[in-house]
């Protein structure tokens, strides 16, 4: 996978993709979307993420507290959540809204790149 690869996804996969390798909570990807798609339905936001998805490129996880070796606490990529239970989570609302308290993040959504889907966002010359 090359440049040109990335050069073709439309903006609104790129900001998924940027959203994955970030490990960003889901809300987090409204600021990188194109006015367009956000201005769109739900319904078709959520096809955009469910195709990179089925490509193998994502994988939609929930959030869970964590703590690292020397002790500090602090949150993480959890639990995988299920392809099949993927649509009925995603049009949701409230899984697009950010928590009312930033510091209760557990629970939330969060992309996470696989392997497949880092070939494409570093845009390796392979």
């Amino acid at each position: 996978m090359g440049q040109d690869e990335w050069d073709t996804l439309p903006q609104a996969e790129k900001a998924f993709m940027i959203n994955g390798s970030e490990h960003d909570i889901l809300p987090g990807v409204w600021g990188d979307l194109p006015a367009s798609t956000r201005a769109a339905p739900l319904s078709e936001v959520a096809a955009i993420l469910l195709s990179l998805v089925d490509r193998g490129w994502l994988e939609v996880r929930r959030v869970e507290p964590w703590t690292a070796p020397d002790g500090r606490v602090g949150s993480g990529p959890g639990d995988l959540v299920p392809r099949e239970q993927l649509p009925v989570v995603l049009a949701d609302p409230r899984e697009w809204e950010y928590p009312a308290d930033p510091s209760r993040w557990a629970g939330a959504l969060t992309l996470v790149e696989t392997d497949a889907g880092r070939r494409i966002s570093r845009r390796s010359a392979e």
